[in-house]
């Protein structure tokens, strides 16, 4: 999926089995820096992600720094980011009821000014039979919107 020997696609994986997985990528044209501003200001994201209704965040963009987000359709909830890789990767970990949701984004730059995009979520606990029934049908279709509105957002802040 990534060709990227230097950077684990998903360095957490290993660490422990989740429930269960899913993930989207797409391939969107831009900057790689202005991609990597726009994703990573989390308090901005209701202004341009369709996914995103409210927005906080805490401090600088690094492990251990704290957020909180309203999804669309989905309950509110505060995460915690545990792993940043300037204009690469960021992953986050937020805690759902019995186990915790782990998120990793990915931006990996191509040729030509194209950048492909990726988000994994993981589902830890007895709560992912639910939470794969009500929400994750949804959450993938929002991740390719999301996407399409990264690209134009990178492309408006030029």
């Amino acid at each position: 999926m990534y060709p990227s020997e230097e950077i684990p696609m998903y360095p957490f994986a290993e660490k422990e089995s989740p429930m269960y997985s899913f993930g989207e990528e797409a391939i969107i044209t831009g900057a790689i820096g202005a991609v990597w501003q726009v994703a990573t200001d989390i308090a901005g994201w209701p202004a341009w992600d369709p996914h995103e209704q409210k927005a906080r965040f805490e401090g600088d963009f690094t492990a251990g720094a704290k957020g909180w987000s309203k999804p669309a359709g989905a309950p509110p909830g505060a995460f915690t980011i545990t792993a940043v890789e300037l204009e690469r990767m960021w992953a986050s970990e937020a805690g759902i009821p019995f186990g915790r949701l782990r998120g990793e984004n990915r931006y990996e730059p191509l040729p030509d000014g194209k950048i492909r995009v990726g988000k994994r979520v993981e589902v830890h606990g007895p709560f992912g039979p639910l939470f794969h029934l009500i929400w994750e049908k949804r959450m993938r279709a929002d991740m390719h919107k999301s996407f399409a509105a990264l690209e134009a957002e990178a492309r408006r802040r030029g």
